[in-house]
């Protein structure tokens, strides 16, 4: 039952509006002047106040900045008999959420009380999701005990207090956006934004605009004035996925705004500040790459103030078990599913395959796992085994876009339709998911 508290001195309001109250349900207890409504309210932690800004003892304004500080996301609804617009403003200011002027309109009483819960339960799941999000980046949330692994923590607690650069390296599929993100979010500068670009996804010549923006009239398309991605990040971090694939003359702009933490967009004349911290990734052998001409030593020095290399899934075996039960327990809770039973044999199987995708890949086997599973026991028929699919194929050969049609149609047909859900498992954008439905003619 929610619960509102009355805090007004005259003895008739009290009890009308207590007893209007009352009959929508609402468990409602009443305070005649401030002191004693500030020592209810501690008593009680009520969902709602209702407070007079005029009492005998004190401010009603001094009594919300008070019950504010103790109480930092307490809904207070003011009333009073004497409208002025400085006491409004005051009122708003100190973070009233609604001014009622009396005598009280009582269906604009009953749609402020309503919509008040409405914002608090609003208010109350975002901060859930953004702490559940946060959560999911922490460090203790990558899964591994081997010794290669625990390197990777050490690293990650020793830069994320930094603005050092980072650059990860691993195969495709070893999480480095995951690292990534565990530094930013377990920095000073978490509340700022997290910017991710695919280096390898963009046009070399958009990937410019991307990461610097662009002015009007900049090119053929640019129709309005546009912020980069530095821009954006402000104090928090760039992620430059595949950076491997970034252009030389790219390289030799990307070095530049590194070396002096600034740039100009596309098109324009103002210098623009950056105070971006970089973190950079890539799946290529940049030694390799510079020994061939194709990235600049120097941009490869400046991103690689630390480096972090992630072992690939093969060679910490050990950490599987407890993947599988980190993974199932994530694909239960976006598939609502209650699949977390894995037999001795079938996780002996889990811990043998070698996993070339690494994480990636095995998570994507036990979401088919799941997905097909008739109870909650993950069995290895529903598994793509390595044995399996080094068969030759029992149908004819297809191509890659026929394979991938058929496995988005697979998906949606599993989680009904959701195009929310198949977008979850298919690590693809909503977009870009009604793009392939559409170009595939699939049935939803």
């Amino acid at each position: 039952m929610k619960s509102i508290l009355i805090i007004d001195d005259d003895a008739l309001i009290r009890k009308t509006l207590s007893a209007h109250l009352a009959r929508q349900g609402f468990d409602v207890q009443t305070a005649e002047d401030g002191e004693s409504g500030l020592r209810m309210h501690g008593e009680m932690s009520p969902d709602l106040v209702l407070l007079d800004i005029r009492l005998p003892d004190t401010d009603g304004l001094d009594v919300l900045r008070r019950i504010r500080e103790k109480a930092g996301r307490a809904t207070v609804v003011m009333m009073t008999a004497y409208d002025d617009m400085k006491t409004t403003v005051e009122a708003i200011k100190l973070g009233a959420f609604e001014y009622l002027v009396k005598p009280l309109d009582y269906v604009a009483l009953d749609l402020t009380v309503a919509t008040a819960f409405q914002v608090r339960a609003l208010e109350e799941k975002i901060s859930y999701l953004v702490e559940e999000k946060q959560k999911e980046y922490t460090i203790d949330a990558i899964v591994g005990r081997s010794a290669p692994m625990r390197s990777v923590f050490k690293l990650i607690g020793s830069v994320a207090n930094t603005r050092t650069n980072v650059l990860i390296q691993g195969e495709s599929g070893t999480g480095k956006e995951l690292v990534a993100k565990a530094i930013h979010y377990n920095s000073p500068y978490r509340d700022e934004p997290f910017i991710v670009i695919n280096c390898s996804a963009i046009q070399d010549t958009l990937l410019e605009s991307e990461l610097f923006g662009h002015v009007k009239g900049a090119f053929t398309d640019a129709v309005c004035e546009t912020k980069g991605k530095f821009e954006i990040a402000g104090r928090g971090t760039l992620f430059l996925d595949e950076v491997g694939d970034v252009s030389p003359n790219l390289q030799s702009k990307l070095l530049r705004v590194i070396e002096t933490r600034d740039f100009m967009k596309v098109g324009g004349e103002r210098v623009l500040k950056t105070e971006a911290r970089i973190i950079a990734a890539t799946n290529q052998n940049l030694r390799a790459l510079i020994e061939a001409g194709k990235f600049r030593e120097d941009l490869y020095y400046r991103l690689k103030v630390v480096e972090i290399n992630l072992p690939a899934l093969r060679d910490r075996r050990e950490d599987i078990p407890g993947l599988v039960s980190y993974l199932l327990e994530k694909i239960n809770r976006e598939l609502r599913k209650t699949v977390r039973k894995v037999p001795p044999d079938v996780m002996k199987i889990l811990a043998e395959t070698p996993w070339r995708g690494n994480v990636r890949e095995l998570e994507n086997a036990l979401i088919r796992a799941v997905i097909l599973a008739k109870g909650d026991v993950v069995l290895k028929e529903n598994l793509p085994l390595e044995s399996e699919e080094r068969k030759p194929f029992a149908r004819e050969l297809v191509s890659l876009e026929e394979v991938e049609k058929d496995y988005i149609q697979h998906v949606l047909a599993a989680v009904k339709g959701s195009k929310t859900r198949a977008s979850q498992i298919l690590k693809i954008s909503r977009p870009t998911l009604d793009k392939k439905i559409k170009d595939f003619s699939l049935e939803v």
